[in-house]
């Protein structure tokens, strides 16, 4: 068997061939490892089982509140609501970390600040989803942790 250009198709040839294949299968395969563990974020707890512990009963405590949170950007502001039954609540914001799902990279602490209604910051954001990480405390100090999903369209 010959080639295009006339030169015999020798086993060094095929060799090389598929060595290179399974050299450029490797570097990619290594190259999307190397980039998924570099960019995970983290955990969300140092350890699960004493977490679990108390989960349930935080759970019942947070829903008892029945509160209604949403987050929305306008014009630049982003603006976090708590209400109950229609009526705005403004607990107090232990912490808040708005950021992409995938990396830490454009994480960002909002500085809210209360106008009567709802919480309101300044932030700068590019468009797709974004999540705002929120620990607050209500009157009664019962904390309310929750993942709220702000989606940007420009």
């Amino acid at each position: 068997m010959t080639d295009a250009i006339g030169k015999p198709l020798t086993g060094r040839k095929v060799l090389l061939i598929v060595c290179s294949a399974f050299a450029v299968i490797i570097t990619v395969n290594l190259t999307l490892a190397y980039k998924a563990v570099a960019t995970f974020p983290g955990l969300e707890v140092k350890n699960s089982y004493v977490a679990s512990q108390h989960f349930n009963a935080d759970r019942a405590a947070q829903e008892a509140l029945d509160w209604n949170v949403a987050a929305k950007l306008e014009s630049g502001k982003l603006r976090l609501s708590f209400d109950h039954a229609g009526t705005p609540v403004a607990p107090r914001i232990v912490k808040a970390t708005l950021g992409r799902a995938t990396n830490v990279s454009q994480d960002q602490s909002p500085a809210f600040e209360w106008d009567g209604a709802a919480y309101v910051a300044d932030v700068a954001l590019g468009s797709g989803n974004w999540n705002l990480r929120l620990e607050a405390e209500a009157e009664d100090g019962t904390m309310f942790r929750q993942r709220v999903i702000v989606r940007v369209v420009k």
